[in-house]
């Protein structure tokens, strides 16, 4: 103990402690740019139906085709994009067929698509920021298609340009609030690391999720199929903009939060298998979020002085499906327009996991602040993904849109 106070008195520590604050930002991480991309392949989900019974060669299941034409007329989605297509299910007949082993067919597709979905969201994200990609110092990656070393992170650094000694971050498989879970590491980034420019890539492909169903019971597989669909999000995080760059900080992130739902862990879990990933939420998901989703915002805005009267707050919402939207805008009182572009963007691209909340981002900066933003503006993003885990990011809108 005395060795450790004369260390602490010591101008060696001193030191260490001004070479540490030095290597801190002075404020708080921000959003500087967004960039969104899909694939090409682009189904409306009126059409899905006969889309997906077609492509598995299950068109006979005709009972198992009326009960998806009606998940899909539910489903609250107009339309989605997938990699996917006929032609590359014809190719990969394992793809489809529950008999043959299908993983490594997923996995190679996936080496490649993955990190070039990811760089169109990134190159659209980099071009909005107005720096050369060369300026990024960190990269944080997220997607559950795919387990590869190195991985897709890599790949994305080599496509964009960036430098070798770029430190990445590789995310797997952490759903649908993997966009929430890598902008908070980012933050983290940022703030710990003076000058530092994070960019944050989410890449999904539903190619992953993708098979025919058990049996005529099968309803699980069915609601998978009618929901997810595949999309890349990229956002630039940086702290300190310096005054009269090009940069434009969007939205300040102010503090972040994670919990899960008590003995939830069976809700909303997945594996990997020999037939891809294996994913079937529990039907009282939707139930356990609507129940706890208050308490886990109190608990986390609470100490921020922010809980309670959640219209004053401009609401990114991870948008899993409608009765999930139905039941936080419920559960805490909101407006309609608090949720409309969590609304909108569940209704153009579908559920697309980690990526969706990115798209909801940029779809509250698209509409410039009209709907659903205070004066103050202030504001949750909230992931909400396998655990149940429950994730929040206070924003701040700083109006620069």
């Amino acid at each position: 103990m005395v060795l450790l106070g004369n260390l602490t008195a010591s101008p060696a520590a001193t030191g260490i402690r001004q070479i540490r604050q030095a290597q801190r930002a002075d404020g708080p991480a921000s959003v500087l740019a967004i960039g969104t991309a899909n694939p090409a392949n682009c189904v409306r989900q009126d059409d899905y139906a006969d889309y997906y019974f077609g492509v598995i060669n299950r068109e006979h299941l005709t009972k198992l085709k009326s009960k998806l034409h009606r998940i899909c007329k539910s489903s609250a989605i107009n339309k989605r994009y997938f990699h996917h297509t006929e032609e590359m299910l014809r190719d990969h007949p394992e793809l489809i067929d529950r008999t043959l082993p299908s993983l490594d067919t997923r996995m190679a597709i996936a080496a490649t698509a993955v990190p070039e979905l990811a760089v169109a969201a990134a190159t659209r994200a980099i071009a909005e920021w107005g720096r050369p990609a060369t300026d990024v110092t960190h990269l944080v990656v997220s997607t559950y298609c795919g387990a590869h070393m190195p991985g897709a992170d890599l790949r994305l650094a080599s496509l964009l340009g960036l430098a070798p000694s770029v430190p990445r971050t590789m995310l797997y498989l952490n759903g649908c609030n993997s966009g929430s879970t890598a902008l908070r590491v980012a933050k983290d980034i940022a703030e710990n690391n003076r000058g530092a420019r994070v960019l944050v890539v989410c890449a999904e492909l539903t190619l992953i999720l993708l098979r025919a169903p058990e049996d005529e019971a099968d309803k699980a597989t069915l609601i998978m199929q009618a929901l997810f669909g595949d999309g890349a999000g990229a956002v630039i995080v940086g702290a300190d903009a310096n005054r009269g760059s090009v940069e434009r900080p969007i939205f300040e992130m102010v503090a972040t939060s994670q919990t899960v739902i008590p003995e939830s862990e069976h809700a909303a879990a997945g594996r990997l298998s020999e037939n891809g990933l294996l994913f079937r939420p529990a039907v009282e998901m939707t139930t356990l979020i609507r129940e706890n989703v208050e308490q886990c915002l109190v608990d986390a805005l609470g100490p921020l002085g922010l809980s309670g009267g959640w219209n004053r707050l401009f609401w990114a919402v991870h948008p899993g499906g409608p009765a999930i939207l139905d039941g936080v805008e419920a559960v805490l009182r909101l407006d309609p327009e608090k949720l409309a572009a969590s609304r909108h963007v569940l209704s153009e691209f579908g559920n697309m996991s980690g990526p969706t909340v990115i798209f909801v981002l940029d779809e509250i900066r698209r509409r410039q602040g009209e709907h659903g933003v205070g004066r103050d503006g202030l504001g949750v993003l909230l992931g909400l993904g396998p655990g149940i885990s429950i994730e929040t990011i206070v924003l701040h809108a700083t109006g620069n849109y």
